[in-house]
């Protein structure tokens, strides 16, 4: 069914969630996150929209994405105009976050158009760095090397990770580690072994961090589990 050509700018707020394949439409999109995170592959290359920076799409431009459930994104249709003619990303700010079905479309996109640049960043995925991580965690893990896992300074990698997770990347990390440990005791492992196994330099170094961040020892955890 062929699409009615936009002659104004649209606003809509949209719910996302799962794979969508590659189409391109005959309008741009201008979008960013009001919730959530939803990766885009645009032209090829690796893209991302979240609560902190948008993206325009221009017409013609075919794009696919992929959508975590809940993602709840803000998107203005627009027709030919300066400003939507290429790919770019902009910075969304706290005022841009707000939104009402009364607002006008046109104002909202021009309000965004005059919003600040910024360089594509760097995708970073949590999951591949948990696996990544995961599959050597008795090896020192300082932030450094995870940064260098990204292409990031590890000050730039730190903001982005605690952005992302809510974490500082040592915190998740630190139950990573306990995670595992919790396992390998669960199937009747040594605390011995598990420490050496999941990067603690001793029984009594695993058993302290249980105790604190789990309120269980590793040997009495060990014994509950038998």
């Amino acid at each position: 069914m062929a699409h009615a050509p936009v002659l104004v700018p649209l606003l809509s707020v949209r719910q996302y969630s799962g794979e969508h394949a590659a189409h391109a439409h005959d309008h741009a999109q201008v979008l960013y996150a009001l919730r959530g995170r939803m990766e885009l592959e645009v032209n090829g290359r690796a893209a991302f929209v979240d609560t902190t920076c948008g993206m325009v799409v221009p017409a013609g431009t075919r794009h696919g994405f992929l959508a975590l459930p809940g993602a709840r994104l803000l998107v203005i249709d627009a027709p030919a105009q300066a400003g939507v003619e290429r790919v770019r990303r902009f910075a969304v700010g706290p005022a841009q976050l707000g939104w009402s079905a009364s607002d006008d479309a046109a104002a909202r996109l021009q309000q965004i158009l005059q919003s600040r640049r910024v360089l594509a960043r760097r995708t970073i995925r949590p999951e591949q760095m948990a696996q990544t991580v995961g599959a050597a965690l008795h090896e020192p893990w300082p932030t450094a090397r995870m940064a260098a896992l990204c292409a990031l300074s590890p000050q730039r990698f730190h903001a982005r990770w605690r952005e992302l997770t809510g974490q500082t990347p040592q915190v998740w990390l630190r139950a990573l580690r306990l995670d595992a440990a919790q396992r390998l005791l669960a199937r009747g492992q040594s605390v011995e072994a598990a420490a050496l196994q999941v990067g603690y330099a001793s029984a009594s170094a695993l058993g302290f961090a249980l105790r604190r961040e789990r309120g269980c020892g590793a040997r009495a955890l060990r014994r509950a589990l038998r």
